[in-house]
């Protein structure tokens, strides 16, 4: 029941965000712009993509090389496929499906094969926060204009301009300032420290901090660590130039220079983390609005970002469903039994 009430939420708040997005737009418009699009461009982006899953493929093999397990690439690639089709189905299903497809196709337990998907989600989350910093520091004119002008727009409600320090900037001061108050208190005081250990969810914190700890420190396990990082770097690029690409396929985009693509890259992975089915819905918003700080208009902003995703969307559920038909048939055939025959 619980599963089936979230799935729901996620697919009101998905359609509820696609309804927000594209109230305004013309659809029909839409899709005539979309038939005129380059589709050499799209082939190398889903080339790219596949590119991209491949070396997540090779870099979890890494990961559980010290546990005693080496899956090969093609199965582990399987998995990783799956894994991404079903977070299209059905949000946060991903990482529990690729485990299972892989134990499947490799009788590799999932309780392991899960434990490193959680590490290399750590260091997956570090790369996008360095990339966040990147963009800011590369764009920041650009992008704190931007933030700071909907953060206003919020809090005041008037259009008018401000004046002295803005109010999100006092209440981001007051929230960190609180915070570390409360670091030190709860430092100095191991009674408190006992006393909120007993809360559930205080619980629940600290096992997640110590798992992402333990995540971390696993890659000084690995038999190759540079091997590790360059896979990492890898998967990031891979990902930079699926979207990059696709600029080039509809000639309002095609001008957007590399910085364009690195602000996609980071607003369109944030907004892949929504508790959405793929990130539908809060995608398109983030990018569309995004896209407009590059000189795009709101239209182009959502064309841009309705076709990017549309794309990957589509090709993975094609993909994906191909390799969970795969497993399918490897799991069938594994299981007929052989028939012996003796010559008379």
């Amino acid at each position: 029941m619980k599963s089936a009430l979230r799935y729901i939420i996620s697919l009101g708040l998905a359609g509820g965000l696609i309804w927000f997005v594209f109230k305004d737009i013309n659809l029909a418009d839409m899709l005539d712009r979309f038939s005129q699009a380059d589709w050499r461009w799209m082939a190398i982006s889903c080339f790219l993509l596949i590119c991209a899953h491949v070396t997540r493929a090779w870099r979890w093999g890494m990961l559980m090389e010290p546990l005693g397990y080496k899956p090969g690439i093609v199965n582990s690639s399987i998995s990783v496929l799956t894994g991404y089709f079903a977070n299209y189905i059905v949000p946060r299903m991903g990482e529990v499906t690729r485990c299972g497809t892989l134990y499947r196709l490799e009788k590799i337990p999932v309780n392991l094969s899960f434990g490193t998907v959680v590490a290399e989600r750590i260091f997956d989350v570090i790369i996008l926060l360095g990339l966040i910093g990147l963009n800011f520091i590369l764009e920041f004119d650009r992008l704190s204009g931007f933030f700071t002008e909907i953060f206003q727009s919020k809090i005041q409600g008037n259009g008018q301009p401000s004046t002295g320090i803005s109010p999100i900037l006092i209440i981001i001061g007051v929230l960190i300032l609180a915070v570390i108050i409360g670091a030190i208190v709860i430092i100095r005081s191991a009674s408190l420290r006992n006393k909120l250990m007993e809360n559930a969810i205080v619980q629940k914190i600290a096992v997640f901090l110590q798992g992402m700890l333990e995540g971390l420190l696993s890659v000084r396990k690995l038999k190759n660590p540079g091997m590790f990082f360059l896979s990492t770097v890898m998967i990031w690029v891979f990902y930079y130039l699926v979207s990059y690409v696709l600029f080039f396929c509809i000639p309002e985009t095609s001008q957007l220079g590399l910085l364009a693509g690195l602000t996609l890259l980071v607003v369109g992975s944030i907004g892949m983390t929504a508790p959405t089915q793929g990130g539908i819905g809060a995608y398109h918003l983030l990018v569309g609005s995004v896209m407009v700080l590059y000189g795009l208009t709101q239209k182009d902003g959502i064309t841009l970002a309705t076709f990017i995703h549309g794309t990957q969307m589509l090709f993975m559920l094609v993909v994906g469903a191909l390799a969970f038909l795969y497993v399918l048939i490897q799991n069938k055939t594994e299981e007929e039994p052989v028939v012996v025959t003796q010559n008379s």
